[in-house]
């Protein structure tokens, strides 16, 4: 159809469009036409109608390609794309799927709620007694586990897929420590992982999950994600805070301190001094780096941090409670969402487009996501791709199942896809999507809708 055809077409549309919004009532709340702007002046206007058509010409664009990029989807798809709040497309909006890594949406939406961007978590180093004036602490010392996630070594940081820029160097708190005097620990360093249960993984994954490391073990006090070996694979430890309380007790001798006895595990008792504290980065970033990597660890510890703060119990339960409640509260649609953990690794989570959409929110959430092209999981995707640059989103990949959330500014989407018949099915339908969603708004500039004169 050539341009002055679409252009005669759609204004025939507007008009019969304009003339019932004139006439009907004002919508009631929650209607799709509810969000409509309510413009003072005439809706076709010499000075309106330009933009109008502009935009109804790029919206229906937008409609015709992510039908003609879904023709080959199957049935269980699911996708919602809004811009500024307003639905522009919509296909099984409601319809629980499998949303893979997509749930660490939910769960950074729930930690930024709860916690706030700001919170810090502490793994603490205390005693019975403190640093005597001759350098010794006479008994145990006890590294106290606070729920950080990403306590980590260096050697250990320089082997994961995407270059850390966020972590909490536990060498620090060794460092510390010898800085405040310490020379001597007549007993053993203790690690005390009492803040959380004691449960390392969820009943239902698949067992290669722990066995191939994608994720490691859960604790309140994990050094280098529970991984006791990490070269040349992933051994998850037996006892994370024995684990954690034995690089400790290396990292002192290391710096010359004489330590008794063996790493051991015990809840410090009450009453013990606080020596030193060693503070996470702000949640905020703690989210991102959870986004930015999809690490499974992150969000599972964290998970237990948010029952903990909320519920008084660090307990995967807990944790979930929190999040339904910050759903709830912030009016997520979330009477589709079924969730068993915080990372998406299981099988039985479910999810809706409407409500991931409807969880990215958060500034902070928004600023975690990778870049297509650029950074994190998306690193080597979407390269020489119009959305290259542009799409910021957090990827989702278990056998039979694709998603994808996240931003093609000004357009907010998610895009869900089980029973994909492999990886590479899924990421061309991801593809596809994107490359419409990064050519909007496709419309002629409103100077050249403008009524010319004779």
């Amino acid at each position: 159809m050539k341009r002055a055809d679409a252009a005669a077409a759609a204004v025939a549309v507007l008009t019969a469009v304009s003339a019932f919004l004139a006439l009907r009532q004002p919508a009631p709340p929650g209607s799709t036409l509810a969000g409509l702007d309510q413009p003072a002046a005439p809706i076709l206007s010499v000075r309106r109608a330009p933009d109008l058509l502009t935009r109804t010409i790029a919206e229906a664009k937008l409609v015709r390609g992510l039908d003609g990029a879904l023709r080959a989807a199957p049935a269980s798809t699911c996708l919602v794309v809004r811009n500024a709040g307003r639905t522009l497309y919509s296909r099984n909006p409601e319809q629980p799927l499998i949303p893979a890594s997509n749930v660490k949406i939910l769960t950074a939406f729930a930690l930024l709620a709860k916690l706030g961007p700001t919170e810090t978590l502490a793994t603490a180093v205390r005693a019975a007694k403190p640093i005597s004036r001759d350098g010794t602490v006479d008994g145990d010392l006890f590294v106290v586990g606070g729920g950080d996630p990403l306590l980590e070594t260096a050697d250990y940081a320089a082997t994961l897929k995407y270059a850390p820029t966020i972590r909490t160097p536990f060498e620090r708190l060794a460092d510390d420590l010898v800085a405040k005097g310490l020379k001597r620990v007549t007993g053993s360093v203790v690690g005390d992982e009492s803040r959380f249960d004691a449960r390392r993984y969820i009943p239902t994954w698949r067992p290669n999950y722990a066995a191939d490391g994608h994720v490691g073990p859960q604790s309140a006090l994990i050094v280098n994600d529970g991984f006791a070996q990490f070269r040349p694979r992933r051994v998850a430890a037996s006892a994370p805070a024995v684990h954690a309380a034995g690089m400790l007790t290396e990292l002192l001798r290391s710096r010359g301190v004489f330590i008794s006895g063996s790493p051991g595990q015990s809840q410090s008792p009450a009453g013990a001094a606080t020596i030193s504290e060693l503070r996470s980065p702000p949640v905020r970033d703690l989210v991102a780096e959870m986004l930015q990597e999809s690490d499974n660890t992150t969000a599972e510890v964290l998970l237990k941090e948010l029952g903990r703060r909320v519920g008084g119990q660090g307990t995967t339960a807990a944790g979930l409670d929190a999040v339904r409640a910050a759903l709830t509260e912030a009016r997520v649609p979330a009477a589709a969402v079924t969730l068993t953990d915080g990372s998406g690794l299981d099988r039985g989570n479910r999810a809706s487009c409407v409500a991931l959409v409807s969880a990215l929110g958060p500034e902070p959430l928004i600023d975690g996501l990778p870049i297509a092209g650029e950074e994190g999981t998306l690193t080597d995707r979407f390269r020489n791709h119009p959305a290259a640059g542009r799409l910021r989103a957090k990827t989702g990949s278990l056998e039979g199942v694709a998603a994808l959330t996240g931003l093609v500014d000004p357009l907010a989407f998610s895009f869900v896809v089980n029973d994909v018949g492999g990886e590479a099915a899924g990421r061309a339908l991801q593809d596809g999507v994107g490359a419409v969603l990064a050519r909007y708004p496709e419309a002629p500039p409103p100077d050249e809708m403008a009524p010319r004169r004779p």
